[in-house]
């Protein structure tokens, strides 16, 4: 019997809990060499953006002055108010789509459903290069051009476009979050005489909540982020952040590019930030 006992608590001692994996040597690496895979090259594009050089390829010092050419170049400004102009609205506009979306995928049951689900789930499957030719050509085909307008709504044709690929990546989040609703408490509170609208305002949608925040994240992440979509269906006179920082690196890799880029990353990290920093305040506040 003390045999026994010896042997299973020795075995006790060998076992390693969960939270415990992290002492082991090829643990440690593999998140080592994760990180440096990962990183690397923005913490790379980051430092260089504060090297007083004009080439990249020497350090040559420490300076802030790239980062004041990129604060005082008007054509970079004006691209950067442009991108956050298309993806405030792009974004607004993407959740209210896909949460509309999500809702009736969830609630109702129609014909040709399961068409209608793969042809929604088609911008997320298909490469974005073709997504962006085929909004380039369906607005050749519609004659739908901008190039006249004045701004903001120079900018619809872009606006459009980032619409059409975001919305379905917010109707799978926020779908998502849907499959976990109890379904008794909207058939409670019809049994209370709640009305179907009642019950979606007040009931549905709050615990939307959580999807929504992240629908909405996605989708200003990939509006504010994107190149290809932005390529293909911008005018002449419709210069989005990312666009002009490839017309930027077309000519050569400077710091002052590494600046420019540096300050999409941070500005996408800070929108990041807060976006989750809300979802867990307002899953705290549901918790309690």
């Amino acid at each position: 019997m003390s045999v026994l006992t010896s042997l299973f608590s020795r075995r006790g001692k060998t076992e390693i809990g969960p939270l415990e994996y992290h002492r082991r040597l090829w643990l440690r690496v593999t998140v080592a060499l994760t990180l440096i895979f990962l990183y690397m090259p923005i913490l790379t594009l980051i430092a260089f953006s504060f090297n007083d050089s004009k080439r990249n390829v020497v350090w040559r010092g420490f300076t802030f002055k790239y980062y004041e050419k990129a604060m005082n170049n008007s054509e970079l400004i004006e691209a950067f108010v442009n991108s956050l102009t298309i993806a405030f609205v792009s974004t607004i506009v993407s959740v209210i789509l896909g949460a509309l979306t999500a809702y009736v995928l969830w609630r109702f049951r129609f014909p040709f459903r399961a068409a209608y689900e793969g042809a929604m789930a088609l911008p997320v499957v298909i490469p974005e290069i073709c997504m962006g030719v085929a909004l380039m050509v369906f607005f050749l085909r519609t004659g739908f051009n901008t190039g006249g307008w004045v701004w903001p709504f120079n900018l619809s044709a872009i606006t459009i476009a980032h619409i059409a690929f975001s919305f379905p990546f917010a109707a799978i989040v926020i779908r998502a979050r849907l499959e976990s609703f109890n379904t008794e408490l909207s058939e409670s509170a019809k049994d209370l005489g709640a009305t179907e609208f009642q019950v979606f305002k007040d009931i549905i949608v709050p615990h939307m909540k959580p999807g929504l925040i992240a629908g909405a994240l996605l989708a200003f992440t990939l509006s504010l982020d994107d190149f290809v979509i932005t390529f293909f269906t911008s005018g002449p006179n419709t210069l989005t952040f990312p666009v002009k920082i490839y017309s930027m690196v077309r000519f050569s890799v400077t710091p002052e590019v590494n600046a420019a880029s540096t300050i999409l990353i941070v500005i996408t990290v800070l929108i990041t930030a807060l976006a989750l920093r809300l979802q867990n305040r307002n899953n705290m506040l549901q918790a309690g």
